[in-house]
Parts: structure tokens; C-alpha cells; sequence
């Protein structure tokens, strides 16, 4: 049996490599960021990201890439549900 975290908003699974689109975000996450940083987060909202990863919790993970004000790279890492993400 597969992992039911394994799978898209449309029930299709989904796999390391894979393309989704972040269809949603829990709002309650979102406000977890200092408020700076809440905008780069809803911001990944209708984007497409390669599932980077699998967490520990079996959950598919993307990773989003900006440079601050310092021309730093700062990286966030998003282990996505099923509701959040839509195979492409």
C-alpha cells in the first residue's frame, strides 16, 4: 500500500523528482514566518518546484531560492500535504 502522503490534491502520486504547483498554503503556517519573510512564502503559491526531497515524515518537500537585501542566498525547504500541491 502506498503513502497517503504520497499523493497530489487530485490523488495522483507523487515521487522524488516530480513537478507540482503549491495550489495552497495553511495560513497557519504562513504566519509561523517572521512577517519579512511570510511574502517569499505566498509567493510560492500557483508556482511550479521539483519535489527535492522526503522528509522523515514521508511528506514530498520543495525548496524555494531567493537572495536578500545583501545578495545572500537564503533557502526555505517545504514538506508540502497532499491539499497543497497539484502534480504537473
Amino acid at each position: 500500500m502506498s503513502d497517503p502522503k504520497l499523493v497530489d490534491c487530485k490523488n495522483q502520486p507523487v515521487a522524488l523528482g516530480d513537478i507540482v504547483r503549491v495550489v495552497t498554503l495553511s495560513k497557519q503556517f504562513v504566519k509561523s514566518f517572521p512577517a519579512d519573510e511570510r511574502i517569499l512564502i505566498e509567493s510560492m503559491i500557483g508556482n511550479l518546484f521539483k519535489v527535492m526531497a522526503i522528509d522523515e515524515e514521508g511528506q514530498p518537500c520543495v525548496m524555494r531560492e531567493w537572495h536578500d537585501e545583501k545578495g545572500l542566498m537564503q533557502t526555505h525547504v517545504i514538506a508540502l500535504d497532499p491539499e497543497e500541491m497539484e502534480k504537473i
